[in-house]
């Protein structure tokens, strides 16, 4: 597997941090181990996030194409378009962002607060769409496309999540190659990582880069999209097509990815009084934020796994917080007592 043969950008501090979640363990009976691996605070760009680690693999391309637009797309409180505004403004380019109607939500300052603010404060070119939710290539983004080319501009085009760009998968590549240098400081090898799924590339890069040791189905992917056919369907493609790119030398099947489907709902970007429980949860016994969105959704899968003996005793669970607490915010009404 190669994966050096690829240019980077750095924009993330470097590896990001892996720590034990000592009290939440014990909460929960001391007979699994978690950890949590940090991409909520793998950069100094606005946060970061997963999304950061794969523009690292996408903005040399828009570099060397010497496009001067970066143009994304994602639902009004998305951590995609928040990360693409803040790369956009720390390399000087312009930045143009489709942010649709995606999540069935209607707190009175949901389109002012937490990631959108964030984007407008970093003088992105926000367009808000009444468009629903969907995980593929929109009329919205490609209509955003045409008129940067109309006024003169040079649009590089970042679909939803990173995910259909043919380089999105590798940051998770990159991210599997990490946790193996960092396992080796530590003595041991995680049996488990837990990662909330929705377009599918953040688990398909994890499959491929861990497809390497043998543990491709040890990535438990759990999905937030509610849309889980086409969520799986989309993380076996990435990861065929992302193996092939770095040459991990097997085929990806359909038995590498496991995806959970019980904690999605009751719809895409709406929590389950579980999911609100785990947020809690995890914030009163480690201090550690998670979002409505994805990591509470995912936090939730992690814990009641944990308590349903699903995970082996003795087992070494790490969970791939990959952002979005900035969406907080949007949900203050849930939170109004805590």
């Amino acid at each position: 597997m190669n994966l050096n043969r690829f240019p980077r950008h750095a924009l993330t501090f470097g590896p990001s941090p892996i720590h034990p979640l000592k009290r939440l363990s014990a909460h929960l009976g001391g007979k699994v181990e978690l950890f949590a691996k940090r991409e909520d605070c793998n950069s100094g760009l606005a946060f970061g996030g997963n999304k950061t680690r794969k523009l690292e693999y996408l903005i040399p391309e828009a570099l060397a194409e010497q496009c001067d637009t970066l143009v994304s797309i994602g639902g009004i409180q998305s951590n995609q378009t928040r990360q693409v505004a803040a790369v956009a403004a720390h390399l000087g380019m312009k930045c143009v962002l489709v942010q649709e109607n995606w999540v069935n939500y209607s707190d009175a300052v949901y389109d002012r607060v937490g990631n959108i603010e964030m984007s407008r404060i970093l003088g992105a070119d926000v367009r808000l769409d009444a468009a629903g939710f969907d995980i593929g290539i929109r009329p919205s983004w490609q209509q955003a496309l045409d008129d940067v080319r109309r006024a003169g501009g040079k649009p590089f085009p970042i679909p939803a999540g990173c995910s259909e760009h043919r380089l999105g998968g590798l940051g998770f590549v990159g991210f599997a190659e990490e946790v193996r240098a960092q396992e080796a400081s530590l003595g041991f090898r995680f049996d488990y990582i837990v990662v909330c799924s929705v377009t599918g590339s953040t688990q398909a890069g994890m499959v491929v880069g861990f497809a390497a040791d043998g543990r491709a189905d040890r990535v438990i992917g759990i999905d937030a999209s509610a849309k889980p056919a086409q969520t799986r369907a989309q993380i076996l493609r990435i990861a065929q097509n992302t193996a092939e790119l770095v040459a991990l030398g097997r085929a990806i099947t359909d038995q590498d990815v496991v995806l959970d489907t019980r904690f999605g709902g009751p719809e895409y970007g709406l929590p389950s009084e579980g999911t609100l429980e785990a947020i809690r949860l995890c914030a009163r016994q480690e201090g550690m934020l998670t979002d409505p969105v994805y990591e509470g959704k995912s936090m939730h899968a992690m814990i009641e796994m944990v308590r349903q003996g699903e995970f082996p005793a003795g087992s070494k669970v790490l969970y791939a917080h990959l952002g979005g607490v900035p969406a907080l915010n949007a949900y203050s009404f849930l939170f109004r007592n805590g």
